[in-house]
């Protein structure tokens, strides 16, 4: 029989959703049996789609059934990305198929948002990858009107932007994801705007003790401190900055050249000549450059989950998927492939562990460290450079990329 505690939240999505359903628009008033309703609109939309699918959210076995749809469908979007990149041995896949029982309860018998917003979240990376750039910020931007936790590969998401397009080339791209909030939460925004802002995009918001995998070992009065709060935001953000300067960025001009058109930038490499023939002719290139995109937006989510104020179980999710590349997407030798499964091991133990406790909590600390060590130190995933035939011209930027 299904354990009372695993229906516990999707029921309470379903009374959020059934207040809405019912003409409620104000977002103060959406309530569940866990709290108040704070996930941006796209959940509601979502969800309230699943409310009316599964019988008013009384049918949760079918509703399991979709979520196992949604899992295969996720992994054929991870598998994607992982066969462009070529960075990760085929028997790593096995792992990330069957060896955790936590993944599989967060899709499956949790039935949490956190999977349908990573995703969608993994579709709009496949679209980057391809070059539909303005599609890839639509997703993009429905993943977060789903969970705010997408927004961990946003600083990554900006760096490829600037890169690909320069500031004002990158704008546009921007005004999409901003365009489609503002078009999801508009019913919301219209009668309480204030309510839906504070409500959908709360920063601030406090976690509590009991729940965390990674603060364990803290006295609680300390995790719950603002100054240890701001030090984990100030952590982060200097994170980002060392990555942006020495990892992300490999051209030796001033990384405020990202702020100019791709067309006046010195042509250092393959991946900043944006009208260079490789982005489309050179079969190797075009792998290396998916390497380098997943290597920065997987980094950027990593460093955000690394400083993060608290994760909870079903926070697992926002990077297993990542995980693998994120080990092997530096040189890797034949006698380093077991430590780095051993790794991965010892993070799925310390997510399974349940409550967490001093020792599993810090582990999961030292594995992270770990893994920021080797992207640090390691040969980040850089484009080969190829001089194209003289019987071939450079082409201009596809119109997909535009």
């Amino acid at each position: 029989r299904r354990p009372a505690d695993t229906e516990i939240d999707w029921k309470a999505y379903m009374q959020e959703v059934e207040g809405f359903a019912n003409g409620t628009l104000d977002y103060t008033q959406l309530k569940g049996d866990t709290g108040p309703l704070v996930y941006p609109a796209g959940f509601v939309y979502i969800f309230l789609g699943l409310y009316y699918a599964t019988g008013r959210g009384s049918d949760i076995r079918l509703a399991q059934y979709l979520f196992a749809g949604l899992y295969l469908l996720n992994l054929l979007l991870v598998f994607r990305i992982y066969c462009r990149t070529s960075k990760v041995p085929p028997y790593v896949f096995f792992f990330m198929c069957c060896a955790s029982y936590r993944i599989h309860s967060i899709f499956v018998l949790r039935l949490f948002n956190d999977p349908v917003a990573m995703a969608i979240l993994f579709l709009a990376i496949n679209l980057f990858l391809e070059e539909h750039w303005s599609w890839g910020c639509l997703l993009f931007s429905l993943a977060v009107s789903v969970k705010m936790n997408i927004l961990l590969f946003a600083p990554g998401l900006l760096f490829l932007l600037l890169q690909r397009f320069g500031l004002l080339g990158c704008i546009p791209k921007l005004c999409i994801c901003a365009l489609l909030q503002v078009v999801l939460g508009l019913p919301f925004l219209l009668v309480n705007p204030v309510g839906y802002l504070t409500r959908s995009f709360d920063l601030g918001r406090q976690f509590q003790f009991k729940w965390t995998v990674n603060w364990r070992f803290l006295p609680e009065e300390v995790f719950q401190n603002r100054v240890f709060h701001a030090a984990l935001l100030l952590a982060h953000l200097a994170g980002l900055g060392l990555f942006a300067l020495h990892r992300w960025h490999s051209s030796k001009e001033n990384i405020l050249t990202l702020l100019k058109d791709p067309g006046k930038r010195k042509p250092t490499s393959p991946r900043l000549t944006v009208n260079n023939i490789l982005w489309q002719t050179s079969c190797v290139c075009l792998l290396n450059t998916s390497a380098w995109i997943v290597f920065i937006l997987f980094s950027s989510n990593f460093l955000g989950v690394c400083c993060s104020r608290s994760l909870h179980y079903q926070f697992y999710v926002w990077y297993f998927h990542t995980l693998p590349y994120l080990l092997w997407c530096t040189p890797t030798t034949k006698l380093a492939h077991m430590p780095k499964v051993l790794l991965l091991g010892v993070i799925e133990l310390c997510w399974n562990t349940y409550p967490s406790t001093v020792c599993s909590s810090l582990s999961l600390h030292i594995c992270h460290g770990l893994i920021l060590l080797q992207l640090w130190y390691g040969t980040a995933p850089t484009p080969v450079s190829h001089t194209p035939p003289p019987s071939r011209k450079p082409t201009a930027m596809s119109k997909k990329a535009q």
